[in-house]
């Protein structure tokens, strides 16, 4: 009865701060008491509890850096022109009838070098929107053509910060988890590119306008020096290079080529890097500005409360008869059957991919190690279901934020096909992947 009544108090703040548009963190601490509280009833002392929440946040650190770094990579990208290049040079080569699929293939790309949904569609995405809508291209479908590619990376990329929680969380390892959303990821992906294509066809641009060509050519020096720190990041993980030592050479050739290039002081930018891109054109203001390392604060808070949590859930057991539920679910609809309900559950509560994550590490992990899973799989399950599907979920932050971004509203979402082709091809070739994936 605690525990839930626990729950209660943190879903009630939080539903107040959605509400109102208030800071994420406050129901995260609110709850975070709420739960300490429950610890200390069910007879922990003080100090033990503080050391279970302890543990947990220990293991966001990691994220906690990779989340620094993106902030880093999102700014210099911007003033290196990295971003720009691929715009610039993606408008270049489009014609007619493939509008659409080099808009999803670039919202790819972008998105598993980055890392970040956010950040593409934040910038590459809002350009193609422009487009499509200057030449007369559907808007709801070229934003569900965004919404694939932004989640593709979000999903499978080493430097993306939700595939890194993961992997901290469950405790595995993140070019191992890479590799198999790779292997899982093969078939929508594929699937989704043909839809696109088709799409493209059916939906072909009039023309495409040069304004924006223009604004670019204004602003940035434009050569093939550009793309380097983004291949440094595509590139090093492929060779196995640690995460953070490929995203961190990533920012430096970002900030030295912002320099040598683009003509930027050192300090201008150091602070772009620390605050956030400004871009010299008001026209492209509104596309360009942003990331830094100060734009990640918010969600560094939200990863190390959430964490917190997973320390005293484990440390005290408080989940153990919700766990038992949830077992006994899998014996029926089997393991990722019950982590997309568990994942659509939590997502809709709490409207939050990175705390749908945690929960469903925590509500299922005990029940997966209880019938045989590994690590991975769990780790897997959560990406292939959580990490999508929170796309799909119109009230949460995951899907309203880069929607509004695009300026469409949730009619765009069933033409975000890899969002639901993921979990779904999954379901059918899981037995593929992982034996007795179904049932077991």
């Amino acid at each position: 009865m605690d525990v839930l009544i626990a729950f209660a108090v943190f879903i009630a703040v939080m539903t107040g701060c959605l509400i109102v548009n208030g800071p994420m963190l406050l129901p995260l601490a609110v709850g975070l008491i709420c739960f300490y509280i429950v610890a200390l009833r069910k007879g922990f002392s003080f100090s033990q509890v503080g050391k279970m929440a302890g543990k947990g946040a220990k293991d966001s650190l990691v994220v906690i850096e990779v989340l620094m770094l993106i902030g880093l990579i999102t700014a210099l990208w911007r003033s290196a022109g990295t971003i720009t290049f691929f715009v610039y040079y993606g408008i270049q080569i489009i014609t007619p009838p493939m509008f659409l699929f080099i808009t999803f293939v670039l919202a790819c790309l972008l998105s598993y070098a980055l890392g970040t949904s956010f950040g593409v569609a934040g910038t590459v995405g809002v350009i193609f929107m422009a487009l499509a809508r200057s030449g007369g291209v559907s808007e709801i479908v070229t934003a569900g053509a965004v919404m694939s590619g932004v989640y593709f990376g979000d999903r499978g990329s080493p430097a993306s910060s939700s595939a890194n929680l993961v992997a901290a969380v469950t405790h595995t390892r993140i070019y191992d988890n890479v590799r198999e959303m790779m292997k899982t990821g093969i078939v929508p992906l594929a699937l989704s590119a043909v839809i696109y294509l088709v799409l493209s066809i059916k939906h072909p641009i009039t023309h495409v306008d040069d304004t924006i060509l223009r604004a670019l050519q204004s602003d940035f020096t434009i050569n093939w020096w550009l793309v380097v720190p983004a291949l440094l990041m595509l590139v090093l993980p492929l060779l196995k290079v640690n995460v953070m030592i490929a995203m961190a050479t990533s920012v430096i050739s970002g900030a030295v080529v912002s320099v040598a290039v683009q003509g930027l002081s050192f300090w201008e930018t150091c602070k772009f890097a620390v605050m956030g891109y400004s871009a010299q054109s008001g026209s492209l203001g509104t596309i360009l500005d942003g990331g830094g390392a100060v734009s990640m604060l918010e969600v560094c808070g939200i990863v190390f409360l959430s964490c917190s949590y997973s320390g005293i859930f484990s440390g005290t057991d408080m989940l153990g008869n919700i766990q038992q539920l949830l077992e006994k679910l899998m014996g029926r609809i089997g393991r990722f059957g019950t982590m997309v309900i568990t994942g659509l559950a939590t997502t809709g509560i709490f409207c939050n991919q990175t705390i749908a994550s945690i929960m469903c590490s925590d509500l299922l992990g005990k029940p997966y190690e209880a019938q045989g899973a590994s690590k991975t799989e769990l780790a897997i399950d959560i990406e292939n279901s959580v990490i999508v599907t929170a796309g799909l979920m119109p009230w949460a932050i995951a899907c309203t934020v880069p929607l509004g971004m695009l300026g469409v509203g949730v009619e765009a979402l069933p033409y975000a096909v890899f969002l639901y082709l993921m979990p779904l091809c999954y379901m059918v070739t899981k037995r593929v992947w992982y034996k007795g994936g179904k049932t077991r």
